[in-house]
């Protein structure tokens, strides 16, 4: 039996012109077991901004598919957001996807096919589009366990390729600005049991817009809060090293240079080969800056 798909997408009302392709793409889908999407506004007023509100008039053709635009109802942010889209959603799975993103077609089939009857949470490989280059990011693998989120962080399990079974799982609205949520998400349901994984790339990532990208201070939060809550990340060292890494560099970047030291040193006690320690240094030295290093690392699709 084809078990049909709420399709939960964000927004902040800022870019409708890529709002209205991310939508376009979902509903092009092809799925005979019921699709719905709906469009959760996280916008400061309770009503959804006008370019967000007018969303259904502007797809064309949303033949037997539902389209519903709706305010965050819960706390305001992303976790918040997708919390209210779930909550509206009466499918039997829920899958996100980023307002700016792009669901490639057989994504949803290709999917729902792969958890057959009995999985609960499925992913996808991507394409990462930065600056007009395009490049393919796979797992490798056809499952992704707890431990490999905890190596590392996996990009192409992303938000926007997450599929799963409704009332499985909801997103933590204490997450620091949101940051990490998607990836706590997915350790979670790693650890219930393991991701299936369609391992080619079935969504087209944009980075570039996002905006998380360089609210360093949230990214450190962030971090915070997923070693606080997953003991795993730093019994594992190179998933210790990596989480360091990253803290040394965000601090780097905002000119914190006795802080970026000191996790540099901690990453190196973690995994002497991790290769953030000594990026973050540079920077915090002055020899190259933060958005240098992720342009660099974008072009390749790669994040820091």
């Amino acid at each position: 039996m084809t078990r049909s798909v709420g399709v939960v997408i964000p927004t902040r009302g800022n870019r409708p012109a890529q709002l209205r392709e991310a939508v376009e793409a979902v509903l092009a889908q092809h799925h005979s077991g019921g699709l719905s999407v709906v469009v959760v506004a996280d916008t400061p007023d309770a009503e959804p901004a006008a370019a967000v509100r007018d969303i259904a008039e502007q797809v064309a053709d949303v033949g037997s598919h539902r389209l519903r635009v709706l305010p965050n109802t819960l706390t305001p942010g992303l976790p918040g957001a997708r919390n209210t889209g779930i909550a509206a959603c009466d499918t039997d799975l829920v899958a996100f996807c980023d307002d700016d993103d792009v669901w490639l077609p057989g994504k949803l089939t290709a999917q729902v096919r792969a958890l057959g009857d009995g999985g609960e949470f499925a992913s996808c490989g991507i394409e990462v589009e930065h600056a007009g280059r395009r490049v393919t990011r796979l797992a490798g693998a056809s499952t992704v366990t707890a431990g490999d989120l905890v190596r590392s962080r996996m990009v192409m399990v992303h938000s926007s390729t997450f599929l799963f079974e409704r009332g499985s799982l909801w997103v933590d609205e204490t997450a620091p600005a949101g940051q990490n949520e998607d990836w706590d998400l997915a350790l979670r349901a790693a650890r219930r049991r393991p991701i299936v994984q369609v391992d080619r790339p079935l969504v087209r990532v944009r980075w570039g817009g996002s905006h998380y990208a360089t609210r360093w201070a949230d990214r450190i939060a962030g971090l915070g809060w997923m070693l606080a809550r997953h003991p795993a990340l730093v019994e594992d060292p190179r998933g210790a090293a990596r989480v360091y890494g990253q803290l040394a560099f965000s601090h780097a970047a905002l000119g914190h240079r006795r802080e970026a030291a000191r996790w540099a040193l901690r990453t190196f006690a973690a995994r002497l080969g991790e290769p953030r320690a000594p990026i973050a240094l540079a920077v915090a030295a002055g020899l190259v800056s933060a958005p240098t290093v992720l342009a660099a690392l974008h072009h390749r699709g790669h994040g820091i």
